[in-house]
């Protein structure tokens, strides 16, 4: 996802692509980012890839697109790029991200928000941009009017982006679908469509749908369950060979995101009281198949 946005938004924007990894890095500066569209279609962006940020100063904007276990050792990596006037936002998948962007910025210049589009990496700099929507940003405090530049910006870039002073209820919107779908694509090792087609699976998806929608209900966000669980069968059927990212961190034996999805509505029933046992059941067994794996390796 940081290739796709940085890719898209050095088309008008000076952009660099910050990361660890040094092979990614030096495939980026010589050959581009590539993204390679549903049609078939590939095109090269060209924006800057660096692992080490310490000459660059301070930026007007930073988006956050590391793995959750990794968003503090990342900023605090990166802080000198971040000064008084830099607004962090996060696009993660899952809730509570703001948090942790706190420690690095004041409410006043976090920005939370949900994107549809997603992607997935073919090799080393060159990924497949396998789904398209509508982005939606919000400001934790403070004026939203000052996020329509960026907003902007973003849909000048390709990606259809709007200001929302409901911001929560949008990652909501998204969340449910990784902790409904996502979360059971990596525990069974299989597509997004076998949830729509298998009875079992999909008993899974429904009863997790409902416990999330009571979590998120209590919390005063007022969804409809019927709603969204047509909403997540929807983007199972429309991707029906799509391999989330979490199923992929479990195939090849990484550490997953689970506790940012499964585990931000488990934290949050506790805050409301409430009891989510599927959901309690998906974190503990996905942490089980990351151990699983961890030995494995070590054979």
């Amino acid at each position: 996802m940081g290739s796709l946005f940085g890719g898209y938004l050095s088309k008008k924007n000076c952009v660099t692509v910050v990361d660890v990894n040094s092979s990614l890095i030096d495939e980026i500066n010589k050959n581009g980012v590539r993204i390679k569209e549903k049609n078939g279609t590939v095109s090269s962006f060209f924006p800057f890839g660096c692992t080490n940020t310490v000459s660059l100063g301070y930026q007007d904007l930073v988006i956050v697109f590391v793995k959750s276990m990794f968003t503090i050792s990342s900023l605090e990596s990166n802080k000198g790029i971040i000064g008084p006037n830099t607004y962090l936002l996060t696009l993660q998948n899952g809730a509570g991200h703001e948090s942790k962007l706190l420690k690095f910025a004041d409410r006043q210049h976090v920005i939370i928000g949900t994107t549809q589009h997603n992607s997935s990496v073919i090799s080393p700099g060159y990924i497949f941009h396998g789904g398209v929507g509508e982005t939606s940003i919000g400001l934790l405090e403070g004026n939203p009017l000052i996020l329509q530049n960026i907003a902007n910006l973003f849909t000048e870039c390709g990606f259809d982006c709007k200001v929302c002073d409901s911001i929560q209820k949008q990652i909501w919107q998204k969340l449910f679908t990784n902790t409904a779908a996502s979360s059971v694509t990596a525990l069974l090792q299989v597509p997004l469509g076998f949830i729509h087609k298998d009875p079992h699976a999909n008993w899974i998806m429904r009863n997790l749908c409902k416990e999330a929608v009571d979590v998120a209900n209590a919390l005063g966000l007022d969804f409809c369950l019927e709603d969204v669980i047509a909403d997540v069968e929807n983007v199972c059927t429309n991707a029906p060979e799509g391999f989330t990212s979490i199923y992929s961190d479990i195939h090849d034996g990484r550490q997953s995101e689970v506790d940012t999805i499964s585990g931000s509505v488990a934290e949050a029933a506790r805050t409301v009281g409430l009891s989510v046992p599927f959901h309690e059941l998906i974190i503990h067994c996905i942490h089980a198949l990351e151990n699983k794996n961890k030995k494995e390796m070590k054979k």
